[in-house]
């Protein structure tokens, strides 16, 4: 067995999922996401995360010249934020997702593997210290 870790992230979507609480279920599900984020973080299997505010700005086009509102998915689509997990595997990646407190009340968590690297750059055929620029994240 492997002992080497692996990174996920889990994105949260919908935004809107806490309109219809009551002040007291508000209270619970940010005081239990809080403990749970918390209970991560010592146990070494979340590195970071952090809300997403609603508004932003799509960039595209060639040159990234058209910059519009956005992005304008449907509010149970949208992501609202997001933990970086290093974690054994992807069953064990699901099984902290599932443990969501949002989950009860419409939150849903998008489980996914961060790659070693883009496709592009594998497919762009750089040396290996090239590549090796791009595989760790800025500052590490």
């Amino acid at each position: 067995m492997s002992t080497e870790k692996s990174d996920y992230m889990l994105l949260f979507r919908g935004t809107d999922w806490g309109n219809e609480l009551s002040p007291e279920q508000i209270q619970k599900v940010a005081t239990d996401w809080m403990a749970w984020f918390e209970r991560l973080r010592k146990q070494g299997k979340v590195t970071s995360g952090h809300p997403l505010m609603n508004e932003g700005k799509v960039v595209s086009g060639k040159k990234g010249r058209m910059v519009v509102d956005g992005p304008f998915a449907e509010s149970k689509e949208a992501i609202g934020g997001y933990f970086y997990l290093r974690v054994d595997s992807m069953e064990e990646a699901i099984a902290i997702a599932q443990e969501c407190p949002g989950l009860e009340f419409g939150a849903e968590v998008e489980v996914r593997p961060v790659a070693d690297q883009c496709g592009i750059m594998a497919r762009a055929k750089l040396s290996d210290a090239e590549l090796a620029r791009f595989a760790h994240p800025i500052g590490a």
